[in-house]
């Protein structure tokens, strides 16, 4: 359906966000979630929770597990 989306957060608004996706009618978008907080943590700590994340990321902008079938 449409662009691929691969949206990032943290897991603080987990909850926001999904209720917000679903009020929009989309229940199933569901962002990629990553440990609050992160502000405060050295170049290191990111950069190990975005190896952590990138797969996901990858798997859903390029529909690597989606049939034919599931892109129409």
């Amino acid at each position: 359906m449409g662009v691929p989306a691969a949206p990032v957060a943290t897991d603080a608004v987990r909850t926001a966000a999904r209720a917000q996706a679903a009020a929009l009618g989309r229940p199933e978008f569901d962002a990629i979630y990553v440990n609050h907080p992160i502000q405060d943590q050295t170049r290191e700590e990111i950069e190990a929770r975005a190896d952590a994340a990138i797969e996901e990321i990858v798997r859903r902008l390029t529909g690597a597990n989606q049939t034919q079938s599931d892109m129409q």
